[in-house]
């Protein structure tokens, strides 16, 4: 069978996504490559069709049992012949697991890191006939990658025993320091790196500063009601305070995070994965472990350290093709605490100087005025000018105005505090607070005291920040975070120099943008609600009957589809994308038999 002809049958697709029948091809011409897709971009397709297409059967290497499971049980449902070797395993399902790919009864088989360098393992491997290695997360090989693990180093040495087999490595996020050591720690020979656009046009970008947060976390959560959400927090604390925060204002939650046991993790992943908990508060322990593809909304609470690992998490959401969102909360406490978390950790000086720099490059990111999406492109070497259309830049640019005025009072205030005060005490001087520690030091008595009280604390945050990101003034992180004059401040005092300031605009209502339509091989109208909603509760049954998550029997833009075009024979149902021979012959009639009763 063709590749078109297994794409169509197993997964319902007629035509393949960008760059994927590349990748393949060169695969299946027995050549080593790097393939660097975003999350929902369709990389496991670019190994799941090769292993399909040769006769003998494909290893992948991946991170996290959980991961495994989920492309086990996701694979299985296509009637496709996969297993894991990992040590969540009894003696009895790994004799089982041997006795099928020793047999030829297996056409993928997952194994982790850890266990592929094991020599019990490497005996068992040397029994098989393996057409190529895949690589997943491959990031994780790389010193230099926002996951690195020493475990993944493994994999170089079995290349070594392997080296006329092919490899495939495949990753969402590597920019081109990662690539570069990606071929070289997995040993990979002459490598085509594939590199596919970085944009997911379905997913709307925005980023505010972490004023009123929860009240514009709960408006998000209220607009998308039920849907499933992933809020990422820098610490464990965090992660149960805000829970048990949301929980307090009715909304279903639960956290996540590596301090818990593992039958504790297991059980919040389950229920999240199977749409019993919409919202998880999670650290990043909860990112490479979930393949789901109806997550709807993506928020950081925190400021991630670099863009790698915020492109990552956010790509979480809508892998399904349907509209989602992402929103980045920042401050500069979160600044200096991942500064923190780099000066304590135990890389080299050259590896701080890195991370030092990608954290940069993310707090660039969140305080840009410059389309969001295309400062992502740009950071992974994807150019780009025109705007994108789905970043809160582009969608509603904020308005100039002349602020040398408020640039002036900062840095009067700044000098006559002799430069030895935080962006929080600033904001207290201008607005003329009376906070005890303020009337000790006198700060009540400098005669910018209060010349900004129009003004609320969280607009003068924002406007402080522009100021610092356009070099007005300066954060000194090695003195306590006090504020300091640069060059430009003498100008811009005597007023030399004009600074433009964006607007603000704090005072609206927090607002959910919804990215486009959804991404499909077909054009459908409006799906019908009322057989939306009785497609769902079919799929709800099903999932509870099976044990299978939802989304493995139907994804959403499946529901939908199915929903607009409203097939009234397995012939037309077969012809909705993500409907593949295998559900069609388990559950055809059955769906047939909800729209027809519809």
């Amino acid at each position: 069978m063709e590749i078109q002809a297994l794409l169509k049958t197993h997964f319902g697709y007629d035509s393949f996504r960008p760059m994927q029948e590349e990748v393949i091809q060169w695969l299946l011409a027995k050549k080593d490559s790097l393939v660097i897709m975003p999350t929902g971009g369709g990389k496991s397709i670019c190994y799941q069709i090769p292993a399909l297409y040769l006769p003998n059967m494909a290893i992948v290497i991946s991170p996290l049992i959980a991961l495994m499971k989920d492309q086990v049980m996701a694979l299985k449902a296509l009637g496709i012949p996969a297993a894991a070797y990992n040590s969540h395993m009894s003696q009895e399902e790994i004799r089982q697991m041997e006795g099928d790919a020793i047999d030829g009864k297996l056409k993928i088989l997952y194994v982790s890191p850890e266990r592929l360098g094991s020599d019990l393992f490497l005996n068992f491997l040397s029994r098989l006939k393996i057409d190529f290695f895949a690589v997943d997360e491959a990031h994780c090989v790389s010193m230099w990658g926002n996951d690195f693990r020493p475990d993944y180093l493994q994999v170089s040495k079995v290349r070594l025993l392997y080296p006329d087999t092919p490899f495939i490595a495949l990753t969402a996020t590597a920019d081109t320091a990662t690539q570069a050591d990606i071929c070289k720690q997995l040993r990979l020979k002459e490598a085509k790196i594939f590199v596919s656009s970085f944009e997911r046009k379905n997913i709307h970008i925005s980023a505010h500063i972490n004023q009123q947060r929860m009240e514009q976390i709960m408006t998000m959560l209220k607009k998308r009601k039920g849907e499933s959400c992933i809020i990422y927090c820098t610490s464990r604390k965090t992660c149960e305070k805000l829970a048990a925060s949301l929980q307090d204002k009715g909304i279903r939650a639960e956290f996540y995070h590596a301090g818990m046991s593992p039958d504790e993790r297991n059980k919040v992943q389950e229920a999240f994965v199977r749409d019993e908990v919409p919202v998880i508060c999670a650290t990043i322990a909860f990112g490479m472990g979930i393949d789901k593809s109806n997550i709807r909304l993506v928020i950081h609470y925190n400021m991630p350290k670099n863009l790698e690992g915020y492109y990552q998490e956010i790509g979480r959401a809508g892998r399904d093709g349907l509209a989602a969102d992402a929103v980045l909360f920042y401050g500069f406490t979160d600044l200096e605490i991942q500064k923190e978390f780099i000066l304590n950790s135990e890389g080299n000086e050259e590896y701080k100087e890195v991370q030092h720099a990608k954290l940069d490059r993310m707090w660039q990111f969140a305080t840009s005025y410059n389309c969001r999406t295309n400062f992502i492109l740009n950071y992974f070497g994807e150019y780009r000018q025109e705007s994108c259309g789905h970043c809160d830049i582009c969608s509603k640019p904020r308005a100039k105005f002349d602020g040398t005025k408020l640039c002036q009072m900062a840095l009067s205030a700044i000098i006559r505090c002799q430069e030895q005060i935080t962006i929080s005490t600033l904001i207290d001087i201008l607005r003329g607070s009376h906070k005890k520690e303020l009337i000790e030091k006198q700060y009540d008595k400098i005669k910018t005291f209060g010349v900004g009280r129009h003004y609320p604390a969280f607009e003068w945050k924002g406007y402080i920040t522009q100021m610092i990101n356009l070099g007005v003034l300066a954060i000194d992180f090695t003195t306590n975070n006090r504020l300091t004059t640069t060059p430009l401040s003498a100008n811009v005092l005597n007023g030399s120099s004009k600074i433009d300031l964006h607007k603000e605009s704090f005072g609206e209502k927090p607002e959910v943008k919804v990215g486009p339509k959804p991404r499909m091989p077909v054009i459908f109208d409006e799906p019908d609600e009322d057989l939306l909603m009785k497609l769902k509760t079919w799929r709800l049954f099903k999932s509870k009957e099976s044990k299978l998550p939802p989304y493995i029997i139907l994804h959403d833009s499946t529901i939908q589809a199915i929903a607009a075009a409203r097939p009234l024979t397995m012939d037309e149902l077969g012809d909705i994308p993500g409907i593949g021979e295998h559900k069609l012959n388990k559950y055809g009639d059955e769906i047939l038999d909800v729209v027809l009763k519809s």
